[in-house]
């Protein structure tokens, strides 16, 4: 055998390209958090603009919103970033603080339309819930890229929505909806694909398609949690985040994104 096929040369070879993969990563992960911290800076423009002329109340409540944001993003990365185990238990947190939830509104309004509709919702979320904790076991590159999209969505759809208003989405069930909305997430989301695509190994085409795909899955996760709220006459499902509501309120999107995500990686090569 030459020199070139020697078990200690192969070796090098390997830990090379081992290490070489996890600095790109690293690199990919510091550049992906500058993008949050701008993307925060362009957020807090934003509230600027659409708090002003805002009662003194209403500018709290706008900022008491975005610092928590700011927090759970934070907390959320960083467990992802020591995963595993960190995310693992923020998953398990999130879907029992949102049976919780669930279960909590159906109690004050009992009725037989709600306890039929209480089932189904619980079906539906634990359909969701059980491929979203198999979906925190995963590398964390493609838990990042995951979370990443979703978090610009839902924050841009809100911003977007709130300084462009317009035509409403679905007003029967999400009256605070707008196309504009939709309109401002869908295009902050592909444009953050331009620079996160590396993180799940896909060609940008490949990237863009699932990106789209999660968007879908987010927005369909957001409907459902609306029209559960609505036919329980509640604007949120807890007040157990500031400015935010509950833990389904904050997370309704990214539970089912990370679920898809997970089917995903098993059908795609």
């Amino acid at each position: 055998m030459g020199a070139e096929g020697t078990p200690q040369i192969m070796l090098a070879r390997f830990l090379k390209h081992h290490n070489s993969e996890k600095i790109n990563t690293l690199d990919m992960e510091k550049s992906l958090y500058l993008i949050i911290l701008v993307y925060f800076a362009l957020g807090a423009i934003a509230f600027a603009i659409i708090g002003k002329g805002k009662s003194r109340i209403k500018k709290r409540e706008i900022w008491t919103k975005y610092v928590t944001y700011f927090l759970i993003i934070h907390i959320i990365y960083f467990g992802i970033l020591f995963s595993p185990p960190w995310f693992s238990i923020l998953a398990a947190i999130m879907i029992v603080a949102g049976l919780g939830e669930i279960t909590w509104l159906n109690l004050c309004q009992p009725s037989s339309e709600n306890n039929r509709i209480f089932l189904l919702s619980l079906l539906i979320f634990l359909l969701f819930a059980i491929p979203f904790f198999l979906f925190s076991l995963l590398e964390r590159s493609v838990l990042l890229y995951v979370f990443i999209i979703v978090m610009v969505f839902d924050a841009f759809s809100q911003i977007s929505g709130q300084l462009f208003g317009g035509r409403k989405l679905i007003p029967s069930i999400s009256p605070q909806k707008t196309l504009s909305g939709l309109i401002g997430g869908i295009v902050a989301a592909l444009v953050t694909t331009l620079f996160a695509a590396e993180l799940i190994k896909e060609n940008l085409g490949s990237a863009m398609f699932i990106t789209a795909i999660i968007v879908i899955f987010a927005l369909i996760g957001d409907l459902l949690a609306s029209f559960y709220k609505r036919k329980n006459g509640v604007k949120d499902f807890s007040n157990l985040l500031p400015g935010h509501g509950g833990f389904l309120d904050r997370f309704d999107g990214f539970i089912p994104a990370g679920a898809v995500m997970y089917v995903l990686n098993i059908l795609l090569p």
